[in-house]
């Protein structure tokens, strides 16, 4: 009954199941485990101390920047020089932008220094003006932004003096010299007043280590792969039932086997071509008698009265 799963037909479709449910359930495997990665990194975090509350170390000690050193204090010497203004930026539920200068360290390298916040928008914004000669910063350190940080504005044609991510990439066209590939935010206003004005931006957490939306959108595509792969299943369980049932009905004579043999003129249509004594019914013995009747009684009407009195 089922040897029509050797046939070219089947062979594709018994394929493409033995491809397709190991598939989805090596991609299903994989959106858990980065759940489960995601979940294991939220509760270390949460063990650990708040990073901004460590001891400040020098930015070079704390380079790359990953998820243990990132919001770590980092401190910095040297001369402020570019200024941009970040546009697009939220804080406490407000519009604003970031005031970031370039700090030129002595090694030559610029860190990127977010000095706080300004409500408003950037065009024509007057801001305060960063502190003079050398100075020594200590700011919660951040990760370069990417095109899926929040706030980023990768379209671009901003006006002069913007900036639409705190990037070395996209600061290495607008300045001459090497920037460090790292920001840091200052926790406090600046000292002496000079940037009393605009409020701190607080750290952002590193990517990947909390509960995130993407944590849950992991644990959403896992049971899409798991239950995609059951209905590969199902479905072709269903189709080798439906096939059995056919070729079970063929051999029970259930269901006609039409051979060549029967053509159009071998079922109830072949009608039109038979003549009208086609259609009559066969002639019994009764249906004999009724005829003889009949041709009797055709006979004796057509005796005129003379005729039946000679009789």
């Amino acid at each position: 009954m089922y040897r029509f799963l050797l046939t070219p037909r089947w062979w594709g479709i018994n394929l493409f199941v033995v491809l397709a449910i190991p598939f989805c359930v090596f991609m299903g495997t994989w959106q858990l485990g980065r759940f489960e990665d995601r979940v294991q990194s939220h509760e270390q975090a949460e063990k650990q101390p708040d990073p901004s509350t460590r001891a400040a170390k020098p930015l070079d000690e704390l380079l790359p920047v990953d998820k243990v050193t990132s919001g770590r204090p980092a401190m910095a010497t040297g001369t402020y020089g570019d200024q941009f203004l970040v546009p697009g930026r939220e804080l406490d539920d407000r519009q604003g932008f970031y005031v970031l200068n370039l700090l030129r360290t002595e090694g030559g390298k610029a860190l990127p220094v977010v000095r706080g916040w300004l409500p408003g928008t950037a065009s024509g914004a007057r801001v305060p003006a960063a502190p003079q000669g050398v100075v020594t910063v200590t700011g919660d350190l951040q990760a370069s932004e990417n095109i899926h940080s929040d706030g980023v504005d990768a379209r671009g044609g901003l006006p002069e003096g913007q900036l639409g991510m705190i990037s070395a990439a996209a600061l290495v066209n607008l300045v001459d010299y090497d920037v460090y590939d790292a920001w840091v935010t200052l926790p406090e206003a600046e000292a002496g007043g000079t940037g009393g004005a605009m409020k701190p931006v607080p750290a952002a957490a590193p990517a990947g280590s909390g509960l995130d939306l993407k944590a849950f959108q992991n644990l959403g595509y896992t049971g899409e792969w798991f239950v995609f792969a059951g209905f590969v299943l199902f479905m072709w369980f269903r189709l080798v039932r439906r096939e059995a049932e056919a070729v079970r009905d063929v051999a029970l004579g259930l269901v006609p086997d039409a051979g060549p043999e029967a053509g159009p003129e071998a079922g109830p249509e072949a009608g039109p071509e038979a003549g009208p004594e086609d259609s009559r019914p066969e002639a019994g013995p009764e249906g004999a008698g009724a005829s003889e009747g009949g041709a009797a009684a055709q006979d004796l009407a057509g005796r005129t009265p003379e005729t039946a009195q000679g009789s």
